[in-house]
């Protein structure tokens, strides 16, 4: 008997269809013979051994029939087809010498009847146990065996001749079953293997589906499973009426450390920071990778408490992370939604907590807001302003204005910011950081520079020859190789001067692309254009880049002096004391009040810009004369005049507007 478990199962499904047919065929086979015979042999071979054959036969049926409790396994198999060999061979044995005993009696008639018994009931076992050989050749042998040697020792050639065929038929069938069982066998093997590969394969398959849904390097779920699973949870609540929240998590400080320890580096730190989330994770709140240092969350429960949950994580995330023996701190800032609140879709949903985490990391670092009425306001404000910069005749509505930045030691002007303005017939005088983000999203740029920068040298004729102009690049711009080659050119069409532009870059416009924005940089230094580094401060690697760039100027952002606190005094000269030592020239921003105009020139710095020393004008309401002020006169506000007096030692130039 095979040791294959799938063989041995096999065997045992086949002969449970099988037997049950060969005990039936036995039972009227036998009750055919007796009836024959019931008139030539006794009684106790017509009626008592043949009802006992019957009786056996039916019980065997029953039992194969009857459903099992017990499940099926191998061990049980092979066991019911080991005392099946046993009883096909004893019942086998039984059923010959019993269907012999009754050859004496009857006419030629009766006797042929005994042949044809035995010679079925030969061909009936082995066609039936063919799954089970040995079953099949022992019972061809109990019954052939007495079957020849008791008609070999007849007398009759016809017997002789009737006992070497049936023995001739009999070696051929088992042949033809040892043929076919090692076929069937072969089958239960191929059946197998492709079960196996098919479990492998499905294996593969579904190993295939989770990688596909996995980010590979922290491990949770990534980008499409997330929206999958944000489709299917808005499918749900729309059945149930229940609320879930949505949420985007964005690593702070992230890429400065990125880039300056590399990108190993940060993928180790993104693997520390996926942890730390996968513990996070429950059936109530699944986190996944979206892309980047960009984390998304569906909260199923619990959306009531969503703004307090994202501030955990974003504690969570924000606690040090130890690499090797270095020990590195980021933040970690949150925008929340909630559905159906905050929209009925997926892309609006996300759009929404998206929305809701811009206004984190500008107004709530670190921390995780909700949108709120007050942002489907702004968005709405924002939605108009794009609507109306799209149809805007931008040659027409947009304009520059200039603001002096003064020489702190001289008190004269030296150079001029060109600032940007569009009045809307539609909307008004809209902020410049309003529509150059609009037009940042509409890929409307490169236009709107393009156009900004042309008025800006229409205003530069207008103005001294020995004064500079600084013109703000965007992040878009300054990555462009196209803007750049356009500012070069238009410089060169104009007859400008190169060196009287100093282009002006945010530290975030140039972290979005550190390599390009530096190549930007270096070409525009090259054609003879200074650079500046504007609201320095406010980012969070000023002082790891500061000394990579290759930038002339810096400009101290305005929230230094804002701050009505002694700290500032303490910050403001070492900013100064590291632009020294650098190298750089140093412009203060936001200078509103004759005290801190007294204390930047107290300190040392080149340049100062703000409204105590002059507004944003008009090119054409912009000029210079001779004035004489003190420094003992009271300190103007923003708001007392539109062009305050420049505060000086004693004689100074003051920049005023004329009407």
């Amino acid at each position: 008997m095979s040791n294959e478990p799938e063989v041995i199962l096999a065997q045992y499904r086949e002969i449970t269809r099988q037997i049950p047919l060969l005990y039936s065929l036995l039972i009227v086979n036998t009750a055919a013979v007796a009836f024959t015979h019931r008139g030539f042999a006794p009684p106790f071979l017509t009626y008592v051994v043949p009802a006992g054959l019957c009786a056996v036969s039916l019980f065997r049926v029953a039992k194969w029939l009857l459903p099992r409790n017990a499940p099926l396994d191998v061990t049980r198999a092979r066991a019911q087809l080991k005392r099946s060999i046993f009883f096909a061979g004893a019942f086998s044995l039984c059923a010959v010498l019993w269907s012999l005993s009754l050859a004496p009696y009857g006419g030629p008639y009766e006797q042929g009847h005994v042949s044809l018994y035995i010679s079925i009931t030969v061909i009936a076992c082995i066609f039936c146990l063919m799954h089970l050989p040995q079953a099949a050749l022992l019972s061809c042998v109990m019954v052939t065996g007495p079957f020849i040697t008791y008609y070999f020792l007849q007398h009759s050639l016809v017997w002789k001749a009737i006992a070497l065929n049936i023995g001739l038929v009999s070696l051929v069938m088992i042949r033809v079953l040892l043929n076919s069982f090692r076929g069937f066998v072969e089958l239960v093997r191929s059946q197998r293997d492709m079960a196996i590969k098919g479990a492998e394969t499905e294996r593969l398959s579904a190993e295939n589906a989770r990688l596909a849904m996995t980010d590979s390097l922290t491990g949770l779920p990534n980008r499409r499973f997330f929206f999958a699973r944000l489709e299917e949870a808005i499918a749900a609540a729309r059945r149930s009426g229940r609320r879930f929240a949505i949420g985007v998590l964005d690593l702070d400080r992230f890429k400065p450390i990125n880039d300056t320890y590399g990108h190993v580096f940060g993928d180790r730190l993104l693997e520390q920071v996926g942890r730390r989330l996968t513990t996070a994770a429950s059936t109530d709140a699944l986190l996944a990778r979206l892309g980047g240092d960009e984390f998304g969350v569906i909260l199923f429960g619990g959306c009531d408490q969503a703004e307090a949950i994202g501030t955990e994580l974003c504690e969570l995330v924000s606690r040090p992370y130890k690499l090797d023996d270095m020990q590195v701190a980021i933040g970690c800032s949150a925008g929340f939604a909630i559905f159906p609140d905050a929209g009925g879709t997926a892309h609006i949903l996300f759009d929404r907590s998206d929305y809701a985490l811009y206004h984190s990391k500008s107004q709530k670092r670190g921390r995780c807001v909700l949108f709120s009425v007050e942002h489907e306001t702004k968005i709405r404000s924002e939605r108009a302003i794009e609507v109306a910069l799209q149809a805007a005749d931008l040659d027409a509505e947009l304009c520059v204005h200039v603001q002096p930045i003064v020489d702190l030691q001289t008190m004269q002007v030296s150079s001029v910011e060109a600032l940007a303005r569009w009045r809307s017939p539609a909307m008004g005088d809209v902020p410049p950081d309003k529509f150059i983000a609009a037009a940042e999203r509409f890929g409307m740029m490169q236009k709107v520079t393009q156009l900004l920068f042309g008025k800006a040298l229409d205003a530069l004729h207008s103005l001294p020859p020995e004064l500079r102009l600084s013109f703000n690049l965007s992040a878009h711009d300054i990555v462009s190789q196209e803007i750049v080659d356009h500012l070069i050119a238009e410089m060169q069409r104009r007859g400008v001067s190169p060196r009287r532009i100093i282009f002006e870059l945010t530290e975030t416009a140039l972290m979005r692309d550190f390599d390009l924005a530096v190549a930007g940089i270096d070409r525009l230094r090259a054609a003879g254009s200074p650079i500046a580094l504007d609201d320095f401060g406010t980012g969070y690697s000023s002082l790891s880049y500061l000394r990579r760039l290759p930038i002339d100027k810096v400009k101290v952002d305005r929230s230094f002096l804002s701050g009505g606190n002694g700290s500032d005094e303490d910050v403001l000269a070492a900013i100064k004391g590291l632009c020294d030592n650098l190298r750089l020239r140093c412009v203060v921003e936001g200078i509103e009040t004759a005290s801190q105009l007294a204390l930047v020139r107290r300190l040392g710095y080149d340049y100062g810009q703000g409204y105590v020393l002059g507004r944003p004008v008009s090119a054409a309401s912009f000029r210079i004369d001779d004035a004489m002020i003190s420094l003992d006169a009271p300190e103007p506000t923003a708001r007392e005049t539109a062009m305050p007096q420049l505060a000086a030692r004693g004689v100074a130039r003051r920049v005023r507007a004329k009407g």
